[in-house]
């Protein structure tokens, strides 16, 4: 079982989707654009639990070649990584540390800026695989910033933890992630309940200390060490509430900041699931639309295919069977991007015709699943963080009571999703913290919000309430009228070079522009 909001699976879907981003986009071509405090502005610290030892500030990092890991070769030259040590507990600065993975290609153009920190998503994608096939989509960025990025703690380099092991991942596939009976129910909860065991045995004391909090405390202190007074970031899904939360505990640090396909920082479990459902859904219409299809018709057309394989799983040309749960997230991959849509129409038209071979390589696609059968372990980070954060904890009883409202929004996922408001953190074995993250920034600098209506996992209606949960004249909305995930990069000529100004000018754009598809 896997939650479907995860930028990291773009890096994936690239591997596996045909064609690349296209056309370009106009604004709105009206005026009002104001610039941003220079970069360099001295300002005092806020948000600290406590003064940091020198032991953490003064920190000689000792860039070196990269090495490949399990899950990802080795980048280039152009790129060094390091290890960064930050407090296990930060209430206890002093305490014991961990060690964070980071990567960086130095700037290479002009007169530098400063670091660029970069989160790509999940929670749990880990930015140092991450950030080397990303750099061709900034390479405007990289003229006047070092291009950084880092796995945060609980992530892949960064004390990554994994719950369970290959031959137990791939047999849970088998668990139904919608279920109708008694029994199913209770295979569904007791999965579950084993996974969060064996994320507190694999992580132990760690389990208590990956929070977005946690993670925006280690974003402060790699700015000092990395020696800006400022900190420039670009977040992009999650990484928008982990730019959020950073804003509101260090708003005088806010530099040039840029939130790239919003996470609603108002809404709980249940309206975040709420969210992503008719985001799909509107992707999947947007798609269906695209192929001549009535979207009624065609949703249901894909309902009733989806309904089938929960009583009766396709065979596939590996063996294996392609279950109601791997369709749905072989469906979701496609949507992330409007390049899949083609690939969508082959894999559900073989799927039609009895066979869930396409389908299922787009569901290990999205589950980081090699030809070997090793598994990834970002649904792994993305579950200990998140159940961490999520305070709430809706039980079944409340969660069936729920399920006609998510079916009325998408007949194909909101049964999917709203089941898994219940399953993704049962009996977990640590606290949430907080219903909704705190992102509030009085007087913090500018900070560019990014929606785009056809995103799926982030549906656009997410950046308005950031914008203004960060607080009047802080969060400035920029919304682009397209499709996929995330609008930086994805074609508008508009956005990429709104967003380029505002970065490397301090240009910020007036409030509430559009940039036309």
């Amino acid at each position: 079982m896997a939650r479907l909001v995860r930028w990291a699976a773009l890096g994936t879907a690239a591997a596996l989707l045909a064609g690349g981003c296209s056309g370009s986009s106009s604004g709105d071509g009206k005026s009002g654009e104001r610039s941003s405090p220079a970069p360099s502005s001295p300002s005092r610290s806020s948000g600290t639990t406590a003064a940091l030892p020198s032991s953490l500030t003064g920190q000689k990092l000792a860039w070196g070649r990269c090495k490949a890991t399990s899950d990802s070769p080795a980048p280039g030259s152009d790129w060094q990584c390091a290890t960064l040590k930050t407090p296990l507990d930060w209430s206890k600065p002093e305490g014991e540390t961990i060690d964070l993975a980071l990567i960086r290609a130095k700037a290479d153009g002009g007169k530098r800026i400063g670091s660029l920190l970069f989160n790509f998503g999940g929670p749990g994608g880990s930015g140092v695989s991450m950030m080397p096939t990303y750099a061709s989509t900034v390479s405007a960025l990289r003229e006047h910033y070092d291009l950084v990025s880092w796995d945060p703690r609980g992530v892949a380099a960064s004390e990554g933890v994994r719950c369970r092991s290959d031959k137990d991942i791939q047999a849970a596939e088998d668990v139904d992630a919608t279920p109708d009976t008694p029994a199913e129910e209770k295979a569904y909860f007791q999965d579950a309940a084993d996974f969060g065991q064996g994320c507190k045995k694999a992580a132990g004391k760690l389990l208590a200390h990956v929070s977005t909090t946690d993670t925006a405390r280690d974003m402060d202190l790699m700015r000092q060490v990395l020696g800006d007074t400022k900190m420039h970031y670009f977040g992009i899904s999650y990484g928008t509430e982990l730019g959020g939360v950073y804003a509101h505990l260090f708003p005088k640090k806010v530099g040039r900041l840029i939130l790239d396909a919003v996470v609603d920082p108002s809404a709980d479990t249940v309206g975040q699931a709420k969210n992503q459902t008719r985001g799909f859904q509107r992707a999947l219409d947007d798609y269906l639309k695209s192929t001549g299809q009535d979207p009624k018709q065609g949703t249901r057309k894909i309902a009733d295919l989806v309904k089938r394989l929960d009583a009766k799983p396709l065979p596939t040309s590996s063996g294996r069977k392609l279950t109601q749960t791997l369709a749905l997230t072989g469906i979701v991959l496609p949507l992330y991007s409007k390049e899949g849509w083609p690939t969508l129409t082959s894999a559900l038209g073989a799927a039609e015709r009895g066979d869930g071979s396409e389908l299922l390589a787009l569901a290990d696609g999205y589950n980081e699943r090699d030809a070997s059968g090793h598994y990834a372990t970002t649904t792994h980070s993305q579950r200990v963080i998140s159940c961490l954060d999520d305070k709430e904890r809706p039980t079944a009883e409340a969660t069936k009571k729920r399920l006609a409202a998510f079916e009325k929004i998408s007949p194909v996922f909101g049964d999917f999703l709203g089941w898994d408001t219940a399953g993704w953190c049962h009996d977990w074995p640590v606290a949430g913290q907080f219903d909704t993250p705190e992102v509030s920034a009085p007087g913090a600098a500018p900070i560019l919000v990014v929606g785009n209506t056809g995103d799926p996992a982030t549906p656009y209606e997410g950046a308005r309430k950031m914008a203004d949960e960060l607080g009047k004249g802080v969060g400035v909305e920029l919304t682009w009228k397209g499709e996929g995930h995330g609008a930086y990069g994805s074609g508008s000529d508009c956005v990429d070079s709104t967003v380029d100004a505002y970065l490397l000018k301090g240009t910020v754009p007036k409030d509430g522009k559009v940039c036309a598809s």
